[in-house]
């Protein structure tokens, strides 16, 4: 109970006596043993936060870890975007445009409205200033890509279609079938089978039987059905659009009203030996923008009969469907 005291023997009357400090001694030892206190406390705090962190702290890293984390993944989300777009301009500058006989996209407007001087000023100051001017700058080019490859696909679509619709319309096949014989073609004769003067042949004769199946060689409409004084006798001219026209002479029958519309493989008449002919035979003639051109150069001589057979029932089959 009494440990804590000191006593000291008072030899003028034999007595103990308690030692008691002056006041301020016991303040200033008051004072030491606090300020002590304080000491280790402090000390044992930094030990414990070098070691292990404060709970505050310790979330804030992980938050920090995270957000440096979804940085990574977003870094790596735009440059993959950066290089699908990549792959799409090169799809359009050896594949697409050249097929399709466009021109490719010049550099300069690919690159239209893209960097400038202090286009990133609002990002500055901060402490990942880098970073985010580099994730924008990859967000502005990616817009800016893709901007342009939308108008680019746009375009390819529509000429695509374009094109399609051409390739339907052009004379591309042969108007009979590949069974029969070529005659004359497009040259000069010296001498015309009836007419007997020389005179030039400007289209490609077939040596078919009277009343063989004649076939539209493309889509398109026809201008011409009828008879001909000048020396095609009943004859047939189809306009197919893109300054192309075909005609078919010496027809014994015409299967075909002057203002309809065919489609390549319809039926529009049998050949025959009506106007200036000496013999069964369809002449087949080909212009282009009013220049007369030689029609082998327009369809395949090299199918077989089972090929162009099962070409003209398969055009047959969509004509009926359609």
């Amino acid at each position: 109970m009494f440990r804590n005291r000191k006593y000291i023997l008072d030899l003028s009357d034999l007595q103990y006596k308690q030692i008691r400090l002056p006041f301020k001694a016991r303040l200033l030892r008051a004072l030491m043993w606090f300020s002590l206190s304080v000491i280790i406390t402090l000390v044992y705090v930094y030990i414990f936060r070098t070691l292990f962190g404060s709970p505050k702290e310790n979330l804030l890293t992980q938050q920090v870890d995270n957000l440096k984390l979804q940085y990574a993944l977003v870094g790596r989300q735009l440059d993959n975007s950066i290089s699908m777009l990549n792959s799409f301009r090169l799809s359009d500058d050896i594949r697409y445009r050249p097929i399709l006989d466009m021109d490719t996209i010049p550099e300069s407007y690919r690159k239209a409205g893209f960097g400038g001087i202090n286009r990133y000023k609002d990002l500055s100051g901060f402490i990942n200033t880098e970073m985010l001017i580099s994730y924008r700058s990859k967000i502005d080019m990616i817009s800016n890509m893709a901007n342009v490859q939308n108008e680019s696909f746009r375009a390819i679509a529509e000429r695509a279609a374009e094109w399609k619709m051409e390739k339907d319309h052009a004379p591309m096949i042969s108007p009979v079938d590949v069974k029969y014989r070529l005659g004359d073609g497009f040259r000069f004769r010296e001498v015309h089978p009836v007419l007997g003067t020389p005179r030039m042949h400007y289209g490609q004769d077939f040596e078919v039987p009277y009343g063989t199946e004649v076939y539209a060689t493309g889509n398109g409409t026809v201008i011409e059905s009828g008879w001909n004084s000048m020396g095609f006798g009943n004859f047939v001219v189809i306009d197919h659009g893109y300054g192309l026209r075909s005609t078919y002479g010496h027809l014994s029958k015409i299967n075909i009203a002057k203002g309809v519309n065919v489609k390549r493989g319809d039926l529009i008449g049998y050949s025959g030996n009506t106007g200036t002919s000496s013999g069964p035979h369809l002449h087949y003639q080909i212009d282009q923008f009013g220049q007369h051109k030689n029609p082998i150069n327009f369809f395949n001589d090299d199918m077989t009969v089972d090929e162009y057979t099962e070409m003209i029932q398969m055009l047959a089959s969509r004509t009926k469907f359609r």
